[in-house]
């Protein structure tokens, strides 16, 4: 943090002016709190520098706006700190704790959503249900300083709605806090980069500093490895009509789960269309025939191996009715067609291209 801060020179009997009172407040708060993530400085930015250029030129600074201060380092290049952020020392420096600490980023938009987590290799995301508990700020923050190559982000589950990762997720429920970790598989946001493709591990478990902990190591270690989505979540505004479609989507989706555990033989006969479905229509109408058939026999391997003899040669009779390749009428089939038709054949595909006035126009 520096503030443009001219002295008079020597020899002019000019006295300094004092130090803005925001800039000293704000560098008193930092202290107090003995907390070291900023430096504070004080610069001429009138001196001219090699290049001929004042600082404040140089760094495209406002010397109209008092106090002229600017940041520079681990944010980037020097930029002007508003003015709206200079009426207090205490709104500087939180203006500097949020550029400076990490924080987790804020999803209120779609673009956000791909740009601050979908985007990044590992992202993990909190689904607020309402408003976090101190223990829970507590534990983010210990995870913000503990996973500092993990990019964390917060969405507002109550008025917000993702429709793609709902279903894999615990239902919604106001109150309740959730917790997803997104790991990229391939691809990105440009298009060089190829359609972006991630997957999801969901924490099943209560939300603790510990269970969010576990999770984000099983995903960077590899020994939890995150459920590929066919697309990306969508983000859309949470509405009744959307919680009815997700609450189907779940439905289906546990329906599907429980689908293959079911014993066809215990009597579930729902055909649902799926290969479990269709395995226990089958084995129904198995049961039936059987039931409606005391004197039922089942055939042996012999039997049915003679069954399936006389079915290929009842088929091998039918093939020989429409076999176009043998003689008709004792006419012998052409065996030296060489690929050109002949005169007759000219004739023939004549009469076909040409119109017909017996043909009735369908159109």
């Amino acid at each position: 943090m520096v503030l443009c801060h001219t002295l008079p020179a020597e020899g002019s009997g000019k006295k300094a002016l004092p130090v803005s009172s925001v800039f000293q407040d704000s560098m008193d708060e930092f202290h107090s709190n003995n907390n070291m993530i900023a430096q504070f400085s004080l610069m001429d930015c009138a001196h001219i520098l090699p290049s001929g250029k004042t600082i404040h030129e140089k760094f495209k600074l406002n010397l109209k706006k008092r106090p002229t201060i600017f940041v520079s380092g681990k944010v980037g290049p020097p930029k002007q700190v508003s003015e709206k952020h200079l009426k207090t020392g205490h709104m500087l420096t939180k203006l500097l704790k949020g550029m400076l600490e990490p924080h987790a980023a804020k999803i209120a938009s779609a673009s956000d959503f791909k740009t601050k987590c979908l985007n990044k290799n590992i992202c993990a995301l909190l689904l607020k249900g309402g408003s976090p508990p101190q223990a829970l700020k507590d534990a983010v923050k210990n995870l913000l300083s503990s996973y500092e190559d993990v990019q964390f982000a917060s969405v507002d589950s109550q008025t917000m709605l993702l429709p793609g990762l709902e279903e894999h997720l615990p239902e919604y429920e106001t109150g309740h806090h959730r917790f997803v970790v997104f790991k990229k598989v391939s691809g990105g946001l440009d298009a060089k980069d190829g359609r972006l493709i991630t997957s999801i591990a969901p924490l099943n478990e209560s939300i603790s500093f510990n269970n969010m902990s576990t999770l984000i190591n099983n995903v960077q270690n590899g020994s939890t490895k995150p459920k590929k989505l066919s697309s990306i979540p969508q983000f859309k505004t949470r509405s009744k009509k959307l919680e009815e479609a997700e609450k189907a989507k779940r439905e289906r989706a546990n329906k599907k789960k429980e689908a293959p555990k079911q014993n066809p033989s215990t009597g579930s006969t729902d055909n649902d269309g799926s290969k479990e479905g269709r395995k226990a229509e089958r084995e129904k109408r198995r049961a039936e025939h059987r039931s409606n058939n005391p004197d039922y026999k089942e055939m042996t391997p012999e039997q049915k191996a003679e069954m399936e003899r006389k079915r290929r040669a009842r088929m091998e009779q039918e093939s020989q009715k429409w076999n176009i390749d043998g003689e008709e009428e004792g006419e012998a089939a052409d065996d030296d067609y060489d690929g050109f038709e002949d005169e007759e054949d000219e004739d023939i595909i004549e009469d076909l291209d040409g119109e017909d006035e017996d043909v009735l126009d369908l159109d």
